[in-house]
């Protein structure tokens, strides 16, 4: 039966206002789960304030300046369709000419976007979204149902390869293709539900899911999720050369490797006024000694990120600034458990042993972040339940590799791409220092980042950049949900993903933090990662730039930075 029930009036909500009286919830995540079930985020700022006794308001933007060119240096890489977008960088381009129905800021509250309303039914399992009205694209079409049913569509269709399929599993049927692998068993694929996204009207539609997710409008602006016309694919499926959209710039100019240049939509935009007639993305290559000669010399105004081993450089600029967030960025040195030797859990278990997070993260990022705990939860995520420390035993490796029959040690092969910074060069360097007591002789092979990236889900054991979520249940769906496309471990545990399931649903917080103690102990217990460090991020800016701010994510949306005259 279908309960559906409007954010202000879920069932709910009474509950989560009683937790914050009683100091059971922080204010960030009352605000983070109570505008997930439609509370508008100015509503959601007033009760926390009447509960607490503060005046709050929602964080307010100052007014800029019309005009300018915002000149920016990031790496500019192919474009073509959202939904397999795979890097970052490519939705900060994209994010200024095509939309998402939610948007998650930096104080992790979930807003509407193109949707402008949503509401959840009690069992959380039916979502109903209400479409803004009056949107047009920049061909002249109206944006509607018709074409966010395309999207789910398509994400949702094995032959996209979306990386959404693992955010929303709850739509999706396992099916038997009636093939075989190379080792006999079945191929199984997910295919989207038959009636999972349904049109009510022309500015409604409808999730049906098999299971209840909490997490439906925060998954909506996972960077995969733009929303693209409703005739992308009869298009060419390809959004740098037919960059039709419902935002504010147009493409004007593209081009992998060198730049990308945005122009302010001449029309009306739905969104209201915005400051900068143009965007300029522009490649200056992974050398960051360039980065900072190009912001010294006024070539650019703003630098995407800044290795943590460059900051005391930036900080002697004068006229520039660093923005740092603290993040559930990291990387994963994640063993692939279906390739010799890591197909041994021994073998992982002794890896793991061999890793001393809280040296690494001094080394290697100079302490600004939090040791990593091999289960690839952030203490920043709201449903973090922290675990007993791991302990590093290079004794116990050195064991653990002998009854799995390597007693005179073994050679394990580690590569990376340095995608995420110098860092993972420095934390590889340490950990090879702290496997050698138990036998390991880990090589090293860094490569460059576009080599990394054609290999990260092949190679049998791979250090892997992952990025901010806002939830740790949504980066475990995209990377370690069995059979989506993002599982670079090929770990498939179907205990694991029922525990996922589990937490996934809860809403009342403490039960939530509970239940995710099952989840990170599995993957801690299957030992198929190493996770050196959570990394805070930093951006630069220099100080005519205004309205600037670094989003845990890295996502641009820059709609009200504008540039001083």
């Amino acid at each position: 039966m279908d309960k559906r029930k409007s954010g202000s009036n879920h069932p709910y909500i009474p509950e989560l206002k009683e937790q914050l009286s009683r100091g059971e919830v922080d204010r960030r995540e009352f605000l983070r789960t109570i505008t997930l079930l439609g509370v508008s985020a100015g509503a959601a700022y007033a009760m926390a304030g009447q509960i607490l006794g503060e005046g709050m308001v929602a964080p307010a933007r100052a007014q800029g300046t019309l005009g300018g060119s915002f000149k920016f240096a990031m790496a500019v890489q192919e474009m073509t369709d959202p939904a397999t977008f795979d890097w970052t960088q490519k939705s900060n381009v994209a994010r200024h000419i095509v939309e998402y129905l939610t948007i998650t800021g930096a104080d992790n509250v979930t807003r509407p976007y193109l949707a402008e309303s949503w509401s959840a039914s009690e069992d959380l399992k039916t979502w109903e979204f209400k479409l803004r009205k009056g949107v047009k694209w920049n061909n002249g079409d109206d944006f509607n149902a018709d074409d966010v049913v395309h999207n789910f569509t398509r994400w949702l269709d094995p032959k996209t390869g979306s990386s959404n399929v693992g955010l929303f599993d709850a739509m999706v049927d396992a099916v038997d293709t009636g093939e075989k692998n190379d080792k006999g068993k079945p191929i199984i694929k997910k295919t989207m539900t038959p009636g999972a996204v349904e049109k009510v009207d022309s500015h409604t539609v409808r999730l049906h899911l098999n299971s209840p997710v909490l997490s439906i409008p925060e998954n909506l602006y996972n960077y995969p999720t733009a929303i693209v016309h409703r005739k992308f694919d009869e298009m060419g499926a390809n959004l740098s050369k037919n960059p039709i959209g419902t935002g504010p710039y147009e493409l004007t100019k593209f081009a992998v490797g060198s730049q990308a240049i945005l122009t302010k939509r001449k029309d009306p935009y739905w969104g209201g006024e915005v400051f900068l007639d143009e965007i300029h993305y522009i490649d200056l290559g992974e050398d960051a000694s360039a980065q900072v000669a190009a912001i010294a010399s006024g070539q650019v105004d703003g630098i995407y990120e800044v290795d943590v081993s460059q900051l005391d450089v930036y900080d002697a600029l004068p006229g520039v600034k660093i923005y740092e967030a603290a993040t559930a960025q990291t990387a994963i040195g994640r063993m692939k458990v279906t390739e010799k030797p890591f197909d041994n859990i021994k073998v992982r278990k002794a890896v793991q042993l061999c890793m001393d997070t809280d040296a690494i993260l001094k080394i290697a990022y100079r302490g600004r972040g939090q040791a990593g705990e091999h289960h690839h939860v952030s203490a920043i995520h709201p449903e973090y339940f922290k675990l007993p420390k791991p302990k590093y035993d290079p004794a116990a490796a050195k064991k653990l590799l002998a009854e799995a029959g390597y007693k005179d040690g073994i050679t394990l092969k580690v590569d990376f791409g340095q995608t995420s910074g110098s860092w993972e060069l420095a934390a590889m360097q340490a950990f090879k220092e702290q496997c050698a007591p138990a036998g390991i002789n880990l090589e090293l092979s860094p490569v460059p980042s576009a080599t990394y990236w054609g290999i990260w889900t092949s190679t049998p054991f791979g250090l892997t950049a992952w990025t901010h979520r806002p939830l740790g249940v949504m980066v475990l769906n995209l990377a370690y949900r069995s059979g989506v496309p993002w599982n670079e471990s090929s770990y498939a545990n179907p205990a694991f993903d029922k525990a996922l399931d589990e937490a996934s649903a809860i809403l009342d917080v403490s039960k939530r933090k509970a239940a995710m103690e099952k989840v990170e102990k599995i993957l801690q217990d299957d030992a198929i990662m190493v996770q050196p460090i959570w990394r805070s991020v930093f951006s630069a800016a220099t100080d005519k730039v205004k309205g600037f701010s670094t989003h845990p994510t890295l996502y641009h949306q820059w709609h009200k930075v504008s540039l001083s005259a």
